[in-house]
């Protein structure tokens, strides 16, 4: 007993010598602990800035086409990041989006990510906050460079319009206040499009052991029943740093992996959207 107690207590100060080491660049420890903002804070700032940035329309003049999708770079390190942005810059990929962890909160990583995005008229993409994006206070330098961490963007093509929920999951639960607006939005937008996709940072399903956390379970049981009830055709997130891919009643779950640097299954998710289905590839970065 005493022995594990002793194990406990080493395992403890290597915690804390962790914390602080990684504390260097800011004052405050709890920023690394804790987020400052709660999920419905977020929501409510999401809101108002929202309320005088209209959500982006994207027309294209085919029917089909691409977008690419990648979660966890984690910068620091920007070489796989480099890799997908070339590729995302292709003019057969209308969009991309970074669906979270794209920094572990610093801000100068936020600062070192936000230099290599092109200008989104340039080539449109958007991006989900994750959990370790609000590490040291993060909300703030990212509420500061993106805005909104709660929105849908829509794709219009000659013959049908799709729409992408994009949503804030960085607490592990969407809050009360964004539930309630996901609950609004499915049931007036939703019949509007052809196809619903929803991005999530943090994954639905548990297909491995592994550190990371879902969302809470009874939060699942809603989104699971919403999501089959308003036909959402797919549901994308990452999260996890393991491909995955699950389905439930009409709906396609997907973890993308991770893009961090020096992982050896680094890669991103390929999706072809055609007038018939939604086509889907994961790519790798080596």
């Amino acid at each position: 007993m005493a022995f594990k107690l002793i194990k406990v207590e080493i395992l403890f100060l290597f915690f804390v010598v962790f914390l602080l080491c990684g504390c260097k660049y800011e004052n405050d420890l709890t920023g690394f602990v804790v987020s400052s903002e709660t999920a419905d804070d977020r929501y409510e700032q999401s809101q108002t800035w929202n309320n005088s940035h209209p959500f982006k329309n994207l027309i294209v003049e085919d029917d089909n086409y691409s977008i690419l999708a990648a979660a966890d770079s984690h910068i620091g390190g920007t070489t796989n990041f480099n890799i997908f942005l070339t590729e995302a810059k292709k003019a057969e990929n209308l969009v991309f989006v970074m669906d979270g962890d794209i920094v572990s909160g610093l801000k100068d990583d936020y600062s070192k990510f936000n230099l290599l995005l092109p200008k989104f008229d340039d080539k449109p993409y958007f991006i989900l906050i994750g959990n370790h994006d609000l590490f040291f206070h993060g909300w703030k330098t990212f509420f500061e460079l993106y805005g909104t961490s709660t929105y849908w963007f829509t794709v219009q093509t000659p013959s049908a319009k799709d729409i992408f929920i994009c949503l804030d999951s960085g607490s592990g639960t969407l809050g009360a206040m964004q539930l309630a607006w996901l609950k609004n939005t499915l049931a007036t937008e939703r019949k509007k499009y052809r196809n619903c996709i929803v991005f999530s940072h943090v994954n639905f399903f548990r297909n491995r052991h592994a550190g990371s956390s879902n969302l809470l379970v009874p939060e699942l049981y809603v989104l699971f029943e919403l999501f089959a009830q308003n036909n959402v055709n797919m549901v994308i997130s990452g999260h996890d740093h393991a491909r995955s891919l699950n389905v439930l009643g009409n709906t396609t779950y997907i973890i993308i992996g991770a893009l961090r640097d020096n992982y050896s299954k680094a890669g991103y998710l390929k999706l072809s959207i055609t007038n018939c289905k939604i086509g889907y590839e994961f790519k790798n970065i080596n």
